[in-house]
């Protein structure tokens, strides 16, 4: 089964990518491609490495241009080396060559910017290390309606209901911060929820 998105084709095979899994769950990355996502600057520090996503270089951010979410849980297992800063967007809009509108929840284990893996950036912060670099860790992004949690290793770190609905609706992606950092991606999985409230 083929599914077309625009001008990407996506393949519905024995990984289940693109495709809906056990329990809702999507695969977001074939673990060998890029089908399906898009850089909004500077493509080349998008590569992959070990099956895994590798994101290098100076600020880009990569959507997932296959479905937008509103109410969706996102979650990918993610490494970094010492100093690196990056983090997982969602309900994001499209904009080129900036910094997306949307959430984020942060990726930074030990980067000079205090707000640390876990935070939902700006709004619900951070601050204690949860987990060390060069290591592989799970975030886990759940929201519906104004409600939003985030899970590092299965421990929810932030759990908010957001007064302002800041955003809606918008695309899942992943950021490269700046050139002293280097991040990993893998396992990235995404799950369209029942409308909250």
């Amino acid at each position: 089964m083929k599914l077309s998105i625009g001008p990407v084709v996506l393949l519905c095979g024995a990984a289940l990518f693109g495709c809906a899994a056990d329990g809702g769950w999507v695969r977001m990355f074939d673990g060998e491609t890029l089908e399906g996502w898009k850089a909004n600057e500077r493509p080349d520090n998008w590569t992959l490495e070990d099956g895994a996503i590798k994101g290098t270089g100076e600020r880009s951010h990569l959507y997932w241009m296959v479905e937008q979410c509103g109410d969706c849980e996102f979650k990918a297992d993610v490494k970094t080396t010492p100093g690196s800063n990056s983090g997982m967007y969602f309900r994001a809009q499209w904009t080129e060559n900036d910094w997306p509108k949307g959430y984020e929840a942060q990726v930074n284990n030990s980067h000079k910017d205090w707000r640390r893996t876990g935070s939902l950036y700006s709004i619900a912060d951070v601050k204690e290390q949860l987990v060390p670099d060069d290591t592989w860790w799970t975030q886990h992004i759940t929201v519906r309606g104004d409600h939003i949690v985030i899970q590092v290793n299965g421990k929810a770190v932030v759990d908010y209901v957001d007064p302002e609905r800041r955003f809606m609706r918008g695309y899942l992606a992943l950021q490269q911060h700046d050139p002293g950092s280097t991040v990993w991606y893998r396992n990235l999985m995404y799950r369209k929820l029942e409308p909250g409230r």
